[in-house]
């Protein structure tokens, strides 16, 4: 049966006004005099889960600024430590980095993920041969190096799609930018053949990719509230989650099955252009490099996702907001092009050996970062044993979650916080850790300590080389008659993104 957002919505509020009557707060301690973190009042049974809001990540800064940088939820049954300062997010990924290193269950993951991906696995051994085997044969230095045609290649293909959309009509520049980030990945990840499916931007595999994201962003009402559970089925959610992991996994299997055919007739590719599945394959045949713990297929296709979307949504959202930050800041605009047009120096176009010289087009990427975390909630963390959060007690096997965006827009520790002010990082030293991973906890994009992103560099190139690409070639602009300035409203979903459609002029340019 169809039904309807508002008919949901309804329902939903219908059950929640059956014990709006009941509020209470739960107790400060633990009854053995150790202080729990402070929390607001909540509604039995549903806790703080309506207080949340389509904009969970603001909501939760709001309800810091009265409870403290460290809060206790309880989101249905779960309860939840929300960490909100630097102060706290050093502690649990640095401090007590190994109390906090596991994941809690997260039913959607374990549906879309096979139950055996790095990203969301629990902390154990799986987990540490995994995260190995992405760090040394996946997202090494080498293969990220390795990758380097892919990424060129399809900042090309971008260039030549904003040209011709942009005889008919303003570029939509989101869309475009789906395609590259999607193509980035899928040359890397698969070859340049995918299996049947147009690798350049085909309909039916960016319309898989999209169900993919826009799921794994998805909270079930039955993984907080279980007497809810019939909530996902009701309104089709269980349905398409099952279509669309049944999708993305025959594309899957079918790509590592035309592998393991060109591997059996000796047809293996040499080392600098192999491509991720093509590394995984290597792994699961040499049982004793993943210290005998085998990759079967499922785990191979897992991570393979877990790349896909940790690669793709970053690189994509933090794009179409760079760009539309820039839109609203021509002076920053015009700036970092001129930086980019004189580094290459009246070249045809912007190669990966520029990208070490443009400091500010790096400053733009990491005030962007900032201001628009894309996983603004980390990727949240369960307490393997009982331990302490800025002083308060913390059990075993609670969930933590980490807000970002409220640590990278704290006034107390950034001036002009919710600004666009690129210039705040000019002055870092060029040889260091451009993107702060486990530096700097007032900006943690990508996380920090054990459970911190591994996939950085490969994203940055690809972040920094498409953006420095669209601003080499082409001014840009809003389309005439409209607003002046591009309207910054968010939208929630596996990353926050810019709810408009980017749809910018753009007005070629070429060296005197």
């Amino acid at each position: 049966m169809d039904v309807s957002t508002p008919f949901v919505a309804l329902l939903f509020i219908g059950l929640l006004s059956l014990f709006l009557l009941v509020a209470r707060k739960p107790s400060p301690s633990c009854g053995d005099g150790r202080r729990l973190p402070p929390s607001p009042p909540g509604l039995p049974l549903l806790g703080h889960l309506p207080l949340l809001g389509s904009l969970p990540h603001r909501k939760l800064r709001s309800l810091a600024e009265a409870h403290g940088p460290v809060m206790l939820l309880r989101l249905g049954r779960v309860p939840t430590v929300v960490a909100s300062s630097a102060a706290a997010a050093q502690e649990a990924m640095k401090t007590r980095d190994l109390a906090f290193a596991s994941r809690p269950r997260v039913r959607m993951a374990e549906r879309l993920l096979y139950g055996s991906d790095m990203a969301f696995a629990p902390y154990g051994e799986h987990w540490r041969q995994a995260r190995r085997v992405c760090v040394l044969h996946l997202l090494s230095q080498r293969r990220v190096l390795s990758f380097r045609r892919a990424r060129e290649r399809e900042a090309a293909a971008l260039l030549d799609r904003v040209r011709r959309a942009a005889v008919r009509d303003a570029v939509n520049l989101s869309d475009l930018l789906i395609s590259y980030t999607n193509g980035v990945f899928l040359r890397a990840a698969f070859g340049d053949d995918v299996g049947g499916y147009e690798l350049d931007g085909g309909e039916k595999l960016r319309k898989v990719f999209a169900d993919f994201e826009e799921l794994l962003g998805t909270v079930t009402v039955g993984e907080f509230v279980p007497w809810l559970a019939w909530l996902d089925t009701l309104t089709g959610l269980d349905a398409k989650v099952t279509h669309t992991f049944e999708e993305m996994d025959a594309l899957i299997e079918r790509v590592i099955a035309d592998h393991r055919q060109r591997r059996r007739g000796g047809r293996r590719k040499e080392d600098d252009h192999r491509d991720f599945v093509d590394v995984l394959l290597d792994v699961n045949e040499m049982e004793e490099d993943a210290d005998g713990v085998r990759f079967d297929t499922a785990a191979i296709k897992a991570i393979v996702l877990d790349v896909f979307a940790a690669a793709t949504d970053t690189a994509y959202t933090t794009l179409v907001w760079a760009m539309a930050e820039l839109i609203n800041h021509p002076h920053e605009m015009r700036r970092v092009q001129e930086e980019i047009r004189a580094a290459v120096g009246g070249g045809d176009h912007v190669t990966e050996d520029h990208l070490s010289e443009l400091r500010y087009l790096k400053s733009v990427i990491k005030e962007t970062l900032r201001l628009h975390t894309p996983l603004p909630l980390l990727l949240p963390r369960e307490t393997v044993e009982d331990t302490e959060l800025l002083g308060y007690h913390v059990p075993a096997r609670t969930r933590v979650v980490i807000n970002a965006w409220a640590i990278a827009r704290d006034p107390a520790t950034w001036e002009r916080a919710e600004e666009f002010v690129p210039e705040r990082f000019a002055d870092d030293d060029p040889t260091d850790d451009q993107y702060a991973l486990g530096q700097d906890f007032r900006f943690v994009p990508f996380g920090a300590g054990r459970r911190g992103c591994p996939g950085v560099e490969f994203g940055v190139p690809t972040i920094e080389l498409a953006l420095a690409s669209l601003l080499y070639h082409f001014d840009w602009e809003l389309p005439a008659g409209g607003a002046s300035t591009l309207d910054m409203d968010e939208l929630n979903g596996l990353s926050v993104r810019l709810k408009a459609t980017l749809h910018l002029v753009s007005k070629p340019w070429s060296p005197q």
